[in-house]
């Protein structure tokens, strides 16, 4: 990779997660093309790039954003309310780092993994909030990637 393509990896990726940290939604390519004054090749490519990096990932077939991790571009069972939006985390592990990424206090909700029952958890300043349950994680960390978007 040139300086030049690490240059536009560099405003892609600060502009994706711009826009889904200020605007709680993901850009599309067109979006980030006209904003940045980029081709739509450049930036395609250059979410190609950050994509492969794992810095990003895409959708399967439209190749646009699906996560910023720990920002999620679709609705998932992991809705986190902070700084007046609603952020949605792809999983557990990623809803409670989006409080973190804010620097805002925030409630998420969603519910068990087991059972289905709903539960709510609430992070105020740099802590979680004493509440029931438990998180379990399935997959060991170092086999997310195997597959991101279903593990």
């Amino acid at each position: 990779m040139d300086s030049d393509d690490a240059e536009v990896d560099f405003q892609v990726r600060a502009a994706v997660y711009d826009s889904v940290m200020t605007g709680g939604a993901a850009p599309l390519v067109d979006e980030l093309a006209a904003q940045l004054g980029l081709a739509r090749g450049q930036v395609s490519a250059a979410l190609e790039r950050l994509a492969a990096g794992r810095a990003l990932v895409l959708q399967h077939e439209s190749r646009e954003v699906l996560m910023a991790n720990p920002f999620s571009a679709v609705p998932t069972p992991f809705a986190v309310r902070a700084a007046g939006k609603l952020y949605y985390g792809n999983c557990i592990w990623d809803a409670l780092g989006i409080p973190a990424a804010l620097g805002a206090d925030a409630r998420i909700d969603c519910s068990c993994g087991c059972c289905g029952e709903a539960m709510s958890l609430a992070v105020d300043g740099d802590a979680l909030q004493p509440a029931d349950g438990v998180v379990h994680f399935a997959i060991p960390a170092h086999r997310w990637w195997d597959d991101i978007v279903f593990n």
